[in-house]
């Protein structure tokens, strides 16, 4: 891979994409590019004129919206490291993260800071209200100053006025450190991962090369994953600010109903997605349609027109002007892969963590294997730690341009995180068929040993509970020598269905013997208890699993 500066790439889509719409909040502002490159050129000054050196840490703590993407470009373009923070955490852990990365400068949510503290807080210089660019605190009135006679500034060093001209940014090179990324850590306490340059541009390419080719200035994204994970910030915003595209950030909590709503008006050119947004699609409008249509999908001329419908029925939903929507994050549940696999929907699943910045593999709509999380990406290697790499599951080890430096102030976490030979241990267990696709069978963390030496992975055995009526989520956990299911049951909808709870638990333990009678003898689920409310969840939406282990 032949490396290219990150900055230097955005200065000239921001050169050449000026007069263009660049970041939306939905339904609110629209900043053109050379609104970014403005508020961009601003905030260099401030961080001057503030002090801030090239390599110190900016932290961006907020809500999906435009000047999360200004603040963010701004930090890099400097020569600053970027560390986004997740919104949803308390304000404890931001104390600790924005303490930690060693950060100088946060840029907040007054919602959020209302619950933050800078004596908590020492090592920051200033605090920056990341709607209107106000500081809401300076450790010093020269800092303090700086804000305030900001417009004056820029008009001293841009006395003529502001052009594509202007523009300059900080030269990066491929090891230098781009981002501090703290996971949400579905296993415990968060690390800081360390993205390089490299991580950043081979990922780029990646998008440009490979999986989105077709995409170029002027087409529309809508961006609803956390911009604080690398994989919506990656393939919802960087990249499209690479080529020039409209992002439109889903600024309110992206339930499904604005989802939909979001697509339909904008008509997205490309969908990144997780999983559990199709799989509600599917489990409220088209999985009921379906099965009741069963006896006459079994005729094969019929269920290819029904199929056809479902398709198109599908597609529009989605906005009907799609490449193909890009599911990752979360594993897919089997029979929703198999029905859009039937019909022909274009998705693919891929794969990837925040480690690899966060690509791993992937394959195009029309090469997807069913199961499968695709082949390794442009540039990447991945091998099975196993005797036999296609039958028996061993853990993936990726290598390649993508992978991260380490961890941030943790070199046991980094030393423990690869092998002896280089290559970084994910920690997911998997199988690659002799077309070189990987399919994964779990977590090495959460794997369950069986009575005879077996290897069960819980999500596998999840993904058959939840295909279950009025189940909404479930985990399974090892209790005692056997395998008890957890399970978050549809309240709501089965009080709209005349049941109260106590019914509704019934019903849903009447279905066991159905479950396990899927499940390989050794897997048997014993024991069902049932959640009064939702599991408690990452930013990332995946289940906090070590909070719910038994042994």
């Amino acid at each position: 891979m032949e490396f290219r500066s990150v900055n230097k790439i955005l200065e000239k889509s921001l050169r050449d994409n000026w007069d263009r719409p660049a970041l939306s909040n939905y339904q609110g502002v629209t900043l053109s590019y050379r609104d970014v490159a403005r508020r961009i050129a601003k905030l260099h000054i401030a961080f001057e004129q503030c002090g801030l050196q090239k390599g110190d840490k900016v932290a961006i703590c907020s809500r999906n919206q435009a000047n999360w993407g200004v603040s963010f470009m701004a930090a890099l373009t400097y020569g600053a490291v970027a560390v986004p923070i997740l919104h949803e955490f308390k304000a404890g852990n931001i104390h600790y993260l924005v303490n930690h990365s060693e950060a100088r400068v946060l840029f907040v949510d007054e919602v959020i800071w209302e619950g933050l503290s800078p004596e908590e807080m020492p090592g920051l210089s200033v605090v920056v209200q990341i709607n209107t660019f106000k500081f809401l605190y300076a450790d010093t009135e020269e800092r303090a100053y700086v804000r305030e006679h900001l417009n004056e500034s820029f008009g001293r060093k841009y006395p003529n006025s502001f052009g594509p001209e202007d523009l300059d940014y900080y030269e990066d090179s491929a090891e230098e450190l781009a981002i501090i990324n703290y996971t949400s850590g579905t296993s415990g306490f968060s690390k800081g991962v360390m993205i390089p340059y490299r991580a950043l541009y081979s990922n780029i390419e990646f998008a440009h090369d490979d999986a989105c080719p077709m995409l170029k200035g002027g087409m529309q994204c809508v961006s609803m994953l956390p911009t604080a994970h690398m994989y919506g910030m990656m393939f919802e915003f960087l990249y499209e600010m690479c080529i020039g595209m409209h992002v439109h950030f889903l600024s309110r909590v992206p339930s499904p109903k604005i989802i939909m709503q979001a697509f339909a008006e904008i008509q997205p050119d490309i969908i990144i997605a997780v999983p559990l947004i199709i799989e509600k699609v599917y489990k409220t409008k088209i999985k009921p349609i379906a099965d009741k249509n069963k006896r006459v999908m079994r005729i094969p001329v019929l269920d290819k027109v029904i199929a056809k419908k479902f398709c198109t029925e599908l597609t529009n939903a989605f906005g009907g002007k799609f490449e193909e929507v890009i599911l990752g994050g979360a594993a897919f549940n089997p029979e929703v892969e198999r029905f859009l696999h039937k019909i022909g929907f274009h998705y693919t699943v891929g794969y990837g963590m925040t480690e690899c910045a966060p690509i791993i593999c992937y394959a195009h709509w029309d090469k997807v294997k069913v199961g499968s999380a695709g082949r390794p990406a442009l540039n990447m290697q991945i091998r099975v730690d196993s005797p036999d790499p296609r039958n028996i599951p061993g853990e993936v080890q990726v290598a390649g341009p993508n992978v991260c430096l380490g961890y941030f102030k943790n070199e046991q976490a980094t030393r423990d995180s690869f092998t002896e030979d280089g290559w970084f241990r994910t920690g997911d267990m998997g199988v690659i068929d002799e077309d070189g696709y990987l399919f994964l069978r779990g977590r090495s963390k959460c794997m369950i040993l069986g009575p005879s030496g077996q290897n069960i992975y819980p999500e596998e055995l999840e993904a058959v509970i939840n295909n279950y009526s009025y189940v909404v989520e479930s985990l399974v956990v090892e209790d005692d020598g056997g395998l008890t299911a957890l399970i978050y049951p549809d309240w709501h909808q089965g009080e709209l269905d005349g049941m109260n709870r106590n019914t509704l638990r019934e019903h849903i333990l009447k279905m066991l013997p159905d479950i396990n009678a899927e499940l390989p003898k050794y897997a048997q689920i014993h024991k069902v208890e049932f959640m009064p409310e939702d599991f408690e969840r990452t930013p990332k939406k995946s289940i906090k699993r070590y909070l719910y282990q038994r042994n």
